[in-house]
């Protein structure tokens, strides 16, 4: 089979490998789409995210879904022919954050493209058959593929606790910031606001449901949501830009006694942030490390229609392109909201 490797920063080199062969629990996936995340560009980019470096040609990509076409002895569940999307993650099952469902806090996980796991630029993989999630018919393999962030938006909205009637400002309008909208409303979030820079993203936004958008390059954040929110601030902010200065901003926009949710990564460790005003507001301040247990919510909210998580992918490249559909998402950043790669 082939393999898209990337073989140095900005370089993506094609190599025949063997194909896989499925363990008794697991299941051989013909990969027919794969998402590009943030974390690959970055690592295609700059080599590394923090302390995961890439040394040698690299496979990435972790946003999968295709069809089955070999099961192994043991798997009773899955049956060839069938499409699944791909939880990335494989877990050790026997920490305690494994033994408590909590399992993407696992510290043995062996997570697609991440160093030093490949990812699924390939055009079969496998993987355990109990982190393959079937797709009803009415699901496409493409929106398969983008059940990965959306399950990151879902598991943000949970970590805020977004409820029925609501007020949310997300910070940041990318792939993760539009799930996260989706998400929000889903739950039933009455005012949803989303701030970016870049006013394709707003765009989206709108159509996937945002109450209001801010361009924050031409608008001044600080007064229009204090307009927009009537001077008390959201219930729940949610920064998903990963930028040091909305990370900053989050205790500014939340309303007394409410929630911020950290989302996305910043490109450094250490950040000043206003405590003071943290704890004068008695504000809970929660993270997001990747999601659990959100597949299966994932997938009926799409097959169900409550979430249209497919006019997030603006951009489709073939396989043979892979190096094109990086360098299109870096250098059109004011264009793409989500690229995927049809890999068959």
């Amino acid at each position: 089979m082939k393999a898209a490797y990337m073989d140095g920063t900005y370089e993506i080199i094609y190599r025949d490998i063997e194909k896989p062969v499925p363990g008794e629990n697991e299941v051989l996936v013909k990969i027919e789409y794969v998402g590009i995340c943030g974390s690959d560009v970055h690592f295609y980019e700059n080599g590394r995210i923090g302390d995961f470096i890439v040394d040698g040609p690299f496979i990435l990509g972790h946003e999968s879904a295709g069809t089955i076409v070999e099961t192994g002895s043991k798997v009773t569940d899955l049956k060839t022919g069938e499409r699944v999307a791909l939880e990335p993650g494989i877990t050790c099952g026997k920490c305690e954050f494994c033994k408590t469902g909590r399992y993407n806090l696992c510290p043995e996980v062996k997570f697609f493209a991440t160093p030093p796991y490949h990812g699924v630029l390939t055009e079969y993989a496998v993987h355990p058959s109990d982190m393959c999630f079937k797709l009803p018919e009415n699901v496409s393999t493409k929106e398969g593929a983008l059940v990965e962030p959306l399950a990151v938006g879902l598991h943000a909205a949970a970590q805020g606790n977004v409820k029925l009637g609501d007020s949310v400002v997300i910070l940041g309008g990318g792939c993760i910031g539009l799930v996260t909208l989706l998400a929000c409303k889903a739950r039933g979030a009455a005012n949803v606001i989303v701030v970016d820079m870049l006013q394709k993203r707003l765009d989206y936004a709108e159509k996937l449901g945002a109450n209001h958008t801010v361009n924050a390059k031409e608008i001044n954040v600080e007064k229009e949501l204090e307009r927009l929110l009537g001077g008390i601030g959201a219930d729940v902010v949610l920064e998903t830009a990963g930028a040091v200065k909305t990370i900053q901003q989050t205790p500014e926009f939340t309303k007394r006694g409410g929630t911020i949710v950290l989302v996305g990564m910043a490109p450094q460790d250490v950040i000043a942030f206003d405590f003071a005003k943290v704890m004068a507001k008695e504000l809970s301040v929660k993270s997001v490390f990747r999601y659990r247990n959100l597949y299966p919510v994932a997938i009926a909210a799409i097959a169900d229609g409550k979430i249209d998580v497919g006019k997030i992918a603006t951009h489709e490249f073939d396989f043979s392109d892979v190096k094109l559909a990086f360098d299109t998402v870096i250098e059109n950043a004011q264009d793409v909201v989500k690229g995927v790669i049809k890999v068959s």
